[in-house]
């Protein structure tokens, strides 16, 4: 059964990802980002990570460590968004499931409190985040194409579905 508290992110800025400010992180002392791919740093159909998100990445780099976490099964897809910003990866994870992500937290010696994780998605990155004890952060979608309208759909759906069960 599904924890209700555990589709609610601790933070929802209705913003994508790169107009979080990266001090924010430091000052509640945050030191691990945990970052989806799809959705949140490129959209499904994009090769190529933007400017924009170089530059955000690139800045929480010189504050923070960062790994790739992401449900997609082709890890040559994420490999090549990794490699465009020189992160640590993982595919084929299995959100909402935890071992992964514990994985990530023990290779890395990182206490859940002192990681987040930043995701487009509800029952995926919100719900293993909240499982798990890590900060979560709720972004839009990255891009503004048709196939973003999609996924915002899919995000009101999530919200949706979540108020029905209690979060």
């Amino acid at each position: 059964m599904i924890n209700p508290k555990w589709l609610k992110p601790d933070w929802e800025p209705s913003l994508n990802i790169t107009n979080i400010p990266i001090d924010y992180f430091s000052d509640i002392g945050i030191e691990l980002l945990i970052l989806d791919v799809d959705g949140t740093l490129l959209s499904g159909r994009e090769a190529i990570i933007s400017e924009t998100v170089r530059n955000w990445i690139k800045n929480a780099k010189e504050k923070l460590m960062i790994h790739l976490f992401s449900n997609n099964p082709s890890k040559r897809r994420v490999e090549a968004v990794a490699n465009q910003l020189g992160l640590d990866f993982t595919y084929a994870a299995s959100k909402p499931r935890r071992g992964a992500l514990r994985r990530i937290l023990n290779a890395l010696n990182v206490k859940p409190a002192k990681a987040a994780i930043i995701g487009d998605r509800i029952f995926t990155d919100i719900l293993v985040g909240n499982r798990l004890g890590l900060y979560t952060i709720l972004v839009k979608n990255i891009s503004d194409d048709y196939e973003n309208y999609k996924e915002s759909r899919i995000q009101k759906i999530e919200k949706k579905l979540a108020q029905i069960l209690g979060a």
